[in-house]
C-alpha cells in the first residue's frame, strides 16, 4: 500500500497547510490516526503538483479507488485555486455521481408524500410549516440537547449495530459552538474518537431532532467512520483512510445518515415525517443548485425557492444560493445530500435483503456512488435522472 500511504502523506500536509492558514479543513475524519509529526505543505500549488503525479501513478497501477479519490482532490484543489468548471463535471469528479436533478413530477410526488406525512401529525403546508413541526416535535432547551442525543444514541445503538453488522467501538464527545455556517450539527474525529458539534446559531432542539441526529451524526457518521477505522486497523485496505467532504464517499455518508430513520425506526411517525420533509427540501435545493449553475438570476431563484418552500426565510434562501454557487467546497459537497437521500429513501422501500447487504457493506468500506450502484443495479441513478 505504498502508493496509498504516499497519498495520505500529501493529504496530511495539505490539511496542515490549510489549518495553519485558518481555512477550511481538508480531512474531516482520520481512519488511520498517527502520532508522527506532519510537515505542512509549502503551498496549494505544490500540493496540486504532488497529487497530479500520484494520480498518474494510480492510473498506471490500475488502482481505481485511489484514482477516484485523487480525481476528487485535484478537482477541489483546482477550484480553490480559481477553476470554476461546469457543475456536472465538478460533481462527477468530486462526489462521483451525476448532477442531473429530478423531474418536476417526481419532486411533486415526494412533496405530496411529505405533505401527507405532515398532515397526519397535525402540521400544515405553508409559511408556518417549520414552526408547527417544531412545536409537535417537542422543543427542548439547548442545555438539554447533549444528554437527549446521548440517550437516543444509546436507545438505538443495538438496532443500528444489528442492521449494519458493526462491532466497532467509539467514544463520543459533544461540544457546542456558535458559527455563521449552514450546518446545525457537525461530526468529525479520529480513530474511534468521535466529536459532535452543535451549532447554537442554527440548531433547533426538539425531542425528535435529538432522535434524528443521534441516528444521523452519532450512529450514522460516527459509528460508520469508527467501523472503517476498525477495518483499516485489522487489515490493509485499498482506499485512502482520510475522509473529506469533497470526496466520493460523501454521498454514502450523507444519504444513509438522512434516511437511517426509515431503516431503524420506521414506526416513529414524527421522525418519518421529518425525513420525508427533508427529502423534499433537498430535492428543491437541488433544483436551485442546478439552475444557479446554469445561469438563472437571483430574483428568479429566490421566487422559485419561496414558491416551492414557503416556510424558508429570505436569509436561508440567500445562504442556499451563496453556498451552492460561490463556495468551492459546498458547491460539491451539498450535492451529496439530495443525491444520497433520494437513493437511500428508495432503497428503504426496496427488498429488505438488498437493504441489508448495502448497509453491511456501507459500514465496512467508504463506498462510492459507483460501488453503491453495483450493489443495487435496479436502483435509481444517483444524482437524478434529469429534469
Amino acid at each position: 500500500m505504498e502508493l496509498r500511504d504516499e497519498i495520505e502523506t500529501v493529504l496530511r500536509g495539505w490539511h496542515a497547510y490549510e489549518a495553519d492558514r485558518g481555512t477550511v479543513a481538508v480531512i474531516d475524519f482520520d481512519c488511520a490516526p498517527t502520532s508522527a509529526p506532519v510537515e505542512p505543505a509549502t503551498s496549494r500549488l505544490a500540493v496540486y503538483r504532488a497529487l497530479a503525479d500520484l494520480r498518474a501513478r494510480a492510473i498506471e497501477a490500475g488502482a481505481d479507488r485511489l484514482t477516484a479519490r485523487l480525481t476528487a482532490d485535484l478537482a477541489y484543489l483546482g477550484a480553490l485555486l480559481g477553476e470554476h468548471p461546469p457543475l456536472s463535471d465538478y460533481v462527477r469528479a468530486t462526489q462521483g455521481c451525476v448532477a442531473a436533478g429530478w423531474r418536476d413530477d417526481y419532486v411533486a410526488y415526494r412533496g405530496d408524500q411529505a405533505r401527507q406525512a405532515l398532515d397526519a401529525v397535525g402540521v400544515g403546508w405553508g409559511s408556518e410549516t417549520v414552526r408547527e413541526l417544531r412545536a409537535v416535535e417537542g422543543p427542548i432547551e439547548a442545555g438539554e440537547a447533549p444528554d437527549a442525543i446521548r440517550q437516543a444514541a444509546a436507545d438505538y445503538e443495538t438496532a443500528v449495530r444489528r442492521a449494519t453488522g458493526s462491532l466497532a467501538p467509539f467514544n463520543l464527545t459533544i461540544e457546542t459552538a456558535e458559527v455563521d455556517a449552514y450546518w446545525a450539527y457537525w461530526l468529525d474525529g479520529s480513530g474511534d474518537d468521535v466529536r459532535l458539534r452543535l451549532n447554537l446559531r442554527r440548531a433547533g432542539f426538539t425531542k425528535v431532532a435529538a432522535r434524528q441526529f443521534a441516528l444521523h451524526e452519532v450512529l450514522g457518521h460516527g459509528l460508520q467512520s469508527a467501523s472503517w477505522t476498525a477495518r483499516a486497523a485489522a487489515q490493509e485496505v485499498p482506499w485512502v483512510r482520510l475522509m473529506s467532504v469533497h470526496a466520493p464517499q460523501q454521498v454514502l455518508l450523507e444519504g444513509l445518515a438522512q434516511a437511517l430513520p426509515l431503516f431503524i425506526a420506521p414506526d416513529d411517525e414524527l421522525m418519518v415525517a421529518r425525513t420525508k420533509f427533508d427529502h423534499y427540501n433537498q430535492l428543491v435545493r437541488a433544483e436551485l443548485h442546478l439552475a444557479l449553475n446554469r445561469g438563472a438570476g437571483i430574483g428568479e431563484l429566490a421566487e422559485r425557492a419561496r414558491s416551492r418552500m414557503p416556510w424558508t426565510t429570505e436569509a436561508a434562501i440567500a445562504d442556499v444560493l451563496a453556498d451552492r454557487g460561490a463556495n468551492p467546497q459546498l458547491r460539491s459537497y451539498l450535492w451529496a445530500y439530495p443525491a444520497g437521500i433520494d437513493w437511500f429513501v428508495n432503497l428503504a422501500q426496496a427488498d429488505q435483503a438488498i437493504g441489508t447487504d448495502v448497509l453491511h457493506a456501507a459500514y465496512r468500506d467508504p463506498l462510492t456512488p459507483t460501488e453503491l450502484a453495483a450493489l443495487w443495479p435496479a436502483g435509481p441513478t444517483i444524482g437524478g435522472q434529469g429534469t
